[in-house]
């Protein structure tokens, strides 16, 4: 399904593929050979979404846009089922596994692969041919990779990239400010009340 979202349609090369039941919404540019799978959601809330030659978007998987973050996948990228990538920037060539998730201001290099379950968190950058390991983290500008288990040491890298402050415009930690960051989100979303499907 196409949604008109704030007066502006996607746009589908007429040599990709978009499943019946996905959906793409708003400003979303779908280059040719692009192949976008069952229900998959490619949702452009305020910034763009670029989808280029020849990428794969798996069953399941979302890509999102913010006010403050356009989302960009180079050529030959392959986006796993289920994995979430959101406002980040994706170079070509890049492989994402299944239940990646890939967050707002975010840089993944040429090459990578980003593995089961792994995340690169908030304005995070991964060098290009870096490896995120199944269920591991990278954080920093360059990426640290950490395994789950190292949560403290993790944090000390994560917190000052301000995933509150990036993700929801808030300055302080999500358990201090859900009323705000709730507030904010829905006013957000209330916009989709006027999408328009245009196929």
């Amino acid at each position: 399904m196409l949604l008109k979202h704030q007066g502006t349609a996607p746009e589908v090369d007429q040599e990709a593929y978009v499943a019946p039941d996905a959906t793409l919404c708003g400003a979303v540019t779908v280059a040719r050979g692009a192949r976008i799978m069952h229900g998959a959601r490619l949702i452009a809330e305020g910034g763009e979404i670029r989808i280029g030659e020849n990428v794969i978007v798996m069953q399941n998987a979302v890509v999102r846009s913010t006010e403050s973050h356009d989302c960009r996948i180079g050529q030959r990228v392959l986006i796993g089922p289920t994995a979430h990538v959101v406002g980040a920037t994706v170079e070509d060539g890049v492989f994402l596994a299944t239940g990646t998730s890939v967050f707002h201001g975010s840089r993944i290099g040429r090459g990578s692969v980003v593995r089961i379950n792994a995340v690169v968190h908030v304005n995070s950058r991964l060098e290009a041919g870096a490896t995120v390991p199944i269920g591991w983290i990278a954080a920093g500008d360059p990426a640290q990779l950490f395994s789950p288990d190292r949560h403290e040491e993790l944090w000390a890298v994560q917190e000052p990239l301000k995933f509150a402050l990036t993700a929801y415009g808030v300055d302080r930690p999500l358990m201090d400010c859900m009323d705000e960051v709730t507030a904010k989100v829905s006013n957000r979303l209330a916009s989709h009340k006027q999408d328009v499907a245009v196929g």
